[in-house]
């Protein structure tokens, strides 16, 4: 196998493709089927055939937080904060949009009335991410005043919709700034009659960063410096994946951020921690055999992720087949049902 370079993992999307808005019902998408050697077109709502009584499905329970807050700096310039991690102590660290970087010391004043001091880099010096105090508590004050913070691709502002709909049914943990996207497709319905066929649930929890949208920026896969997200395997899921291997059953991970969680504790050992898991082709997966997800965007690190799962050249084939079918892409799009292909020994 040769080794990929990052334009390897690139695809033509045309811009129409792209999602701008949720299916009218939640499990009323289509489901691309590469299961199999060739694909099979499919609604979300067949999802249970491709299940087996005794597979444990695995949902990220993250809860997206309104991470994006507007406010100025004192000279009136206009900025916007997008808060990737709450820290103690009011402070947080978060993506900043500003014309002009304000400097260490500087009052910004956000929407509520609520104040932020900023501290420096995060985590280090030459961190992306800014680090801040902010006067009041950091979550309420994003309950209260804060946005959606809905992808980069989508183009309208976050509505009461985008409320709802940009959070799964069973969203509990808060902490995520992007939602695990192939876990929206998830009603209750869904859910109800995936219990019904013997199928076992468990969660684990990831808090998706903004990371997650970038794409990878030098052509040497190896170059690219991983975001680091937190996240947290329970012990009831621990056990349910035991149970579920002694019982011959698949453990079937529901979107990219269920997958990197497992496999970051496969590989850790440590049941909670900070992962910059880079999975590529040629890893070696340790817990996950199928995998729901949604499509990602070119160039990026899920690319990736899912060519090193199911195949590059079978997940290549079935983007070029979702692109002809017009299938939607990204957050608010479509599924993929993949399998794990055997690592030749």
């Amino acid at each position: 196998m040769h080794s990929h370079t990052t334009s390897d993992f690139d695809f033509a999307l045309p811009p129409e493709l792209i999602a701008q808005h949720p299916a009218t019902d939640r499990s009323g998408s289509r489901l691309l089927d590469g299961g199999g050697s060739a694909p099979v077109d499919r609604q979300f709502r067949e999802l249970p055939t491709l299940m087996r009584k005794g597979d444990l499905i695995v949902f990220n329970d993250t809860q997206v937080v309104k991470a994006r807050l507007f406010g100025e700096k004192s000279t009136g310039g206009k900025l916007e904060l997008l808060i990737e991690r709450v820290l103690t102590n009011h402070e947080v660290a978060a993506h900043m949009k500003v014309s002009k970087k304000p400097g260490v010391g500087d009052v910004l004043h956000l929407a509520g009335g609520a104040q932020a001091v900023l501290l420096g880099r995060w985590p280090d010096a030459n961190g992306a991410l800014f680090h801040l105090r902010i006067s009041c508590e950091p979550y309420a004050l994003m309950a209260e005043h804060g946005h959606v913070p809905l992808p980069p691709y989508i183009t309208h502002a976050d509505t009461q919709d985008d409320v709802s709909r940009y959070q799964t049914v069973f969203a509990s943990k808060p902490g995520a700034v992007a939602a695990p996207t192939a876990a929206l497709h998830f009603d209750e319905a869904m859910l109800a009659q995936l219990e019904a066929a013997g199928v076992q649930r468990a969660f684990v929890t990831l808090h998706v960063g903004a990371g997650t949208f970038q794409p990878v920026k030098t052509e040497n896969i190896a170059e690219h410096v991983m975001h680091r997200e937190r996240y947290h395997v329970p012990e009831a899921t621990q056990a349910a994946i035991a149970d579920c291997r002694a019982r011959g059953g698949r453990v079937v991970a529901v979107g990219t951020t269920s997958v990197r969680t497992l496999e970051s504790w496969a590989q850790s050992g440590e049941a909670s921690g900070d992962t910059g898991i880079f999975i590529t082709p040629g890893f070696r997966f340790q817990v996950v055999d199928a995998l729901l997800t949604n499509f990602h965007l070119p160039r990026s690190t899920l690319m990736m992720l899912v060519s090193a799962f199911a195949g590059y050249e079978h997940v290549m084939g079935l983007y070029a087949h979702a692109v002809r079918e017009k299938y939607r892409f990204f957050s608010y799009g479509d599924a993929m049902w993949l399998v794990r292909r055997q690592a030749s020994a």
